[in-house]
């Protein structure tokens, strides 16, 4: 059985009194308040360390106007979403940098179109300071249901109208791609496939566009379709090699389409990369460096781009609140983040 504590919780008139300052001087210290001398601020310090004085949250929000909440939306099903080391790493990120802004991280999935109006619903509640959203699909109707929630996103939004103006993170897709591409025609590859991403995500759309700059008269035949996922990447490369037994190369969209693309090519005794070379995109070393054999592949630091998801969107608060604007946007919205990328190569090409 665990045993609580009898001893009443301390209050801020407590640290007031061990600090000898009014309750007034001792709630904008502990909110973080403008206007009280430095020997003060150390004495309540020293008064909340010493009593463990915990702010009451709600009360604090009721002053500051904020929750020290992030949600982090991920428009994904959790099988996906826990299967796949990419959300891993963009979470790492996300969470080192809110928890070094004491801010609290609250994880929402999207399993359905019933889960979009319920995240949408939890948001425009007021439950958090802002959103960061990642992993959107085209079709997705998240972003008009979060309307007037601060919100940075994870990659290029795909909306057809661009005046709305959203702060996003992303690394350089298509010229990462270009160089893949490039890489395999300078190896001497002359039938290079490319198996896709889910192309109702801009980053799928944008590799294949850089894989079109390359090979601007690729035969379509050349071009699957996967989901980001090692099934998708097995499912792909059978239709490939069905439809051109004769290919010498495979550019896929992620490193999980090609580890489930080496799988296939072992079983038809291909060759890799003496028969068939093979590039990914990511550069996850679980997956990358376990590859048999390891997997060249195109390096976006993924956990960088969800610190500075998180960063941007901390920022921007700040600056709202600094400037006394009504909750709901972004003062001086920051600008877009377009992170390089980078081949690494190995074994596989």
């Amino acid at each position: 059985m665990i045993e609580q504590s009898t001893e009443p919780r301390p209050t801020l008139e407590a640290v007031a009194a061990r600090a000898g300052v009014s309750r007034a001087t001792a709630s904008r210290v502990v909110n973080g308040g403008d206007g009280v001398r430095e020997p003060l601020v150390e004495r309540v310090r020293q008064a909340v360390e010493e009593l463990g004085y915990v702010p009451n949250q709600a009360a604090r929000s009721l002053v500051t106007r904020r929750h020290d909440a992030v949600a982090v939306v991920i428009a994904e099903p959790e099988t996906r979403v826990f299967a796949d080391p990419f959300f891993a790493l963009q979470l790492r990120g996300i969470s080192k940098e809110l928890t070094a802004h004491d801010s609290q991280l609250v994880l929402l999935l999207t399993e359905g179109r019933d889960d979009h109006a319920r995240v949408g619903r939890y948001l425009a509640g007021g439950h958090v300071d802002g959103a960061l959203v990642f992993s959107l699909h085209l079709d997705d109707p998240l972003p008009g249901l979060i309307h007037g929630v601060p919100t940075v996103y994870g990659g290029r939004p795909g909306w057809s109208d661009g005046s709305r103006g959203a702060v996003y993170v992303d690394s350089d897709n298509r010229g990462g791609a270009r160089e893949a591409v490039r890489h395999l025609v300078g190896l001497g590859r002359r039938r290079i496939a490319h198996i896709t991403g889910a192309l109702d995500q801009t980053s799928a759309v944008d590799r294949l566009d850089g894989f079109r700059d390359v090979m601007v008269d690729a035969d379509p035949k050349l071009i699957a379709e996967g989901d980001f996922t090692p099934a998708g990447g097995e499912r792909a490369m059978r239709e490939l090699l069905d439809r051109c037994p004769d290919l010498d190369a495979v550019f896929a969209a992620n490193d999980l389409t090609a580890a489930g693309a080496l799988r296939v090519l072992r079983e038809r005794e291909r060759r890799v990369p003496e028969d068939v070379a093979v590039i990914g995109f990511d550069d996850m070393l679980p997956v990358t460096e376990q590859a048999d054999p390891p997997l060249t592949t195109v390096r976006q630091d993924i956990e960088e781009m969800g610190r500075l998801m998180a960063r941007l969107l901390l920022r921007g608060l700040d600056r709202t609140a600094s400037a006394g604007v009504p909750a709901g946007g972004l003062a001086g919205a920051p600008a877009s983040v377009v992170l390089p990328t980078t081949l690494v190569r190995r074994a596989s090409a």
